[in-house]
């Protein structure tokens, strides 16, 4: 195998990793919400949906840009072998990830009732406080994160997704229920028993996102120290032994975090621009404080949950093509630039088109599998999945393309295009409540749009700076082609079900076995995929020995 098809595999094994870590906590984070929900109520995920939008932002602001930005920097160094150099940006990265991090939990600590009386959900200050000493963590964390994924290896990050996200799940539904039983107490003697359970039970929901965080580090931390005995060995024996001013280093580090930074930002922050349009409007039409905590908590808490698992997918490609993409750009390695980014793409949408179909034809049932509750907040959750599965393909290729952009160090054009997709889909998000009345499926609506001015924008740019252009066959139209053929069989499946046993719960594990099995089929005989491609996926190796025993690879 040649050294560039080489780096090609082993770049699409590293995403796939942290890919496949990506979905397993997708997936406990998931699992974990049932009861918690459960426990809260919608009201209680309402408020547990606003920390979290502030909470987002205070965390890009000051760490989500490290990670990818150091692992750009640590890779560029790796490339020429400057491993002291590697280790003065570590250092700079972990203060800069100190001194970010206190500061921004300070602010959210202590600006808890403010952000949370701003978008008209005071009760969510209680979480907000719980969440603060969280950025400081999660800022060393990245930091780590980052250093490892410049060295080539998505090992580390991944397995302290999976810790962080098993802690959370338990310390979160324990907490929730303590706490909410105790805001119950406490609403009772204050008159309001409802609201403080919720406001209380949310608190303790985030507070496993904290001791999550906190586990994850510890790991990180433990496979450092052992890690550093080799590399500063790794360091004695470099020849070169002339490294960068510290001031340098800090320079370059800051240099290249803003752009990722501002485009994080601009990206993330569409939430709570529609969160704050939302509830002031409904307000002003005339809803009710309780009936916009529902709508949101069954937004935030049912709707983008479960989308959220697809698109985990994405991000963790674009975090793993990055310190490969960067090296072969620095190295003027053009075609190996765009093979790295039709794979990418590829596979991203090979997984995103089934997500998406699945999602809504499935979307009602699955809401009803995972989260039972009221007739009415199950079919407005079902409603939201068949008019916004879309979303998913939108926000896949937006989140992957964002991360091949800052690859190739066109680190402002994101940030451009996430304003230029902000700005346009805030003013469609009012247009569709005040003229058309649309109330939260409106929002639903414009979040689907706002992906898809950023993949529009940021595939044009692609094109114009790599050459880069997209595999419309192979990429979006046969992986599209088998998706619908497995949204056929999926609705015959489960409404034959149902039919016949009345199970709702067995009706859709049965469909969704079907989806699998069909979409599999499918590609492979629309030839959408071909072995090398499947070599790259999750247990790639196991799926092309059952192709093959089937007769749909040949031997």
């Amino acid at each position: 195998m040649s050294k560039s098809k080489s780096n090609g595999t082993n770049f699409l094994i590293q995403g796939s990793i942290l890919a496949m870590a990506s979905i397993i906590s997708r997936m406990i984070g998931l699992i974990y919400r049932i009861p918690m929900t459960n426990i809260i109520g919608d009201i209680g995920n309402g408020y547990y949906g606003t920390a979290f939008e502030v909470y987002n932002v205070m965390l890009i602001i000051s760490s989500y840009s490290l990670p990818l930005a150091v692992s750009k920097l640590v890779s560029a160094r790796r490339a020429l072998g400057q491993k002291r150099n590697i280790y003065q940006l570590l250092k700079g990265a972990l203060l800069f990830a100190t001194i970010a991090g206190l500061l921004v939990s300070l602010i959210l600590f202590f600006g808890a009732s403010f952000f949370a009386g701003v978008l008209q959900t005071p009760e969510a200050k209680y979480a907000l406080r719980v969440l603060a000493p969280t950025l400081l963590i999660v800022a060393i964390l990245g930091a780590l994160r980052g250093f490892f994924q410049g060295l080539g290896t998505m090992m580390p990050s991944a397995v302290s997704q999976i810790i962080e996200q098993v802690v959370n799940a338990i310390v979160s539904v324990w907490a929730a229920y303590v706490l909410f039983h105790y805001g119950k107490k406490v609403g009772a003697v204050l008159g309001d028993p409802d609201n403080y359970a919720a406001a209380y039970g949310a608190a303790g929901g985030t507070l496993g996102t904290n001791i999550g965080a906190l586990f994850g580090l510890l790991f990180v931390l433990f496979i450092f120290v052992i890690y550093m005995t080799i590399f500063k060995r790794q360091m004695k024996r470099e020849r070169n032994r002339d490294v960068e001013p510290f001031a340098y280093t800090m320079k370059i580090l800051i240099v290249t975090i803003i752009p990722v930074l501002l485009s994080t930002t601009v990206y993330n922050i569409s939430g709570i621009v529609e969160q704050y349009l939302f509830k002031n409007i409904s307000a002003l039409q005339g809803y009710g404080s309780a009936e916009i905590n529902v709508y949101w908590g069954v937004f935030t808490g049912k709707y983008k949950l479960l989308t959220n698992v697809p698109i985990s997918i994405a991000s963790a490609m674009a975090a793993s093509s990055v310190p490969t993409l960067t090296a072969s750009f620095s190295n003027h390695d053009m075609d190996a630039v765009r093979n790295k980014l039709h794979a990418a793409t590829r596979l991203v949408m090979v997984i995103a088109f089934p997500c998406t179909v699945g999602l809504g034809v499935l979307g009602k049932p699955i809401i009803r599998l995972l989260f039972p509750g009221t007739i009415s907040t199950l079919d407005l959750a079902g409603n939201m999945m068949y008019l916004g599965a879309i979303a998913v393909i939108f926000y896949s290729l937006s989140t992957l393309s964002n991360g091949l952009l800052q690859g190739i160090n066109r680190l402002k054009i994101p940030v451009t295009n996430a304003l230029i997709s902000l700005v346009s889909h805030a003013v469609l998000l009012v247009i569709l409540m005040l003229v058309f009345h649309l109330n939260i499926q409106a929002v639903v609506i414009s979040n689907a749009f706002f992906a898809l001015m950023m993949c529009v924008l940021n595939q044009m740019a692609l094109a114009k700076y790599s050459g880069y252009r997209i595999e419309w066959k192979k990429s979006f139209i046969l992986p599209c082609f088998a998706s619908l053929i497995m949204g056929v069989a999926v609705f015959a499946a489960y409404h034959g079900a149902y039919a016949l046993i009345h199970m709702n719960s067995v009706s859709t594990l049965f469909a969704i076995l079907i989806a699998v099995v069909t979409y599999f089929v499918s590609l492979l005989l629309l030839k959408g995929v071909d072995e090398q491609d499947m070599l790259s996926f999750p247990k790639g190796a196991m799926l092309v020995r059952i192709a093959k025993k089937l007769h749909l690879l040949h031997e």
